[in-house]
């Protein structure tokens, strides 16, 4: 034993007092590495429920206390399906929510996402295989592969999180759910043909492949 060869003549009901005033027997966590995915060319939809693309904003309430949003949008029309608000989103909850939206929109045959943790979790990858959704993700450090949501995310900090201070995170949520109606209903975009994302979705939803563009 190392202390004896020091010296220290110590019984095991000391050095286990000790041991644990040091705080020694707490287990050591051990970071769960994720391999980084293949590149994935972005895809540009041609009818509904293809691919869905979902990412996570944070900001504060006045108080300093965090909140985020979990944002969902349909990548054929751009279409904000959800911005689902709270304090902490753990993995049951982000199927929870998107469960929601299948209920009324059907089901995405892919999901496209970060690298999150939430994302990565058992309870997310069983629900995609659970109900055959192919879960895309793109490569750390590469936002632009989730581009759509990027860009989405972009219009709803600048109209939303940067414009107000919130008191309370029922504010938060009645401002963000005025910006979803508007957005969809109000906001034209220059890749749909300047319409806005309803328009494109009553215009265009026949059930066409999806082709590829460039990101």
């Amino acid at each position: 034993m190392w202390l004896d060869k020091e010296g220290h003549i110590w019984n095991h009901k000391r050095v286990k007092r000790v041991y644990l005033k040091l705080g020694m027997n707490r287990r050591k966590k051990v970071k769960r590495r994720v391999a980084n995915p293949e590149k994935q060319i972005l895809l540009q939809p041609l009818h509904p429920n293809i691919t869905w693309s979902i990412d996570f904003m944070e900001d504060k309430l006045m108080n300093g206390r965090k909140f985020r949003t979990f944002n969902i949008i349909d990548d054929y029309n751009r279409e904000a399906l959800n911005i689902a608000i709270n304090y902490s989103f753990p993995a049951e909850q982000v199927v929870g929510v998107i469960e929601q939206i299948i209920e009324w929109r059907g089901k995405p045959e892919s999901i496209r996402s970060d690298n999150g943790t939430e994302f990565t979790a058992k309870a997310f990858e069983g629900f995609c295989g659970k109900f055959g959704i192919r879960h895309i993700r793109s490569q750390r450090g590469k936002p632009m592969q989730n581009g759509y949501i990027e860009r989405f995310n972009r219009t709803y900090r600048e109209e939303v999180l940067d414009m107000n201070i919130f008191e309370n995170i029922h504010q938060v949520r009645e401002l963000t759910d005025k910006f979803t109606e508007d957005y969809n209903q109000k906001h034209p975009h220059k890749s749909l043909n300047n319409m806005t994302p309803i328009e494109f979705l009553n215009h265009h939803s026949k059930k066409i492949p999806y082709f590829a563009v460039g990101f």
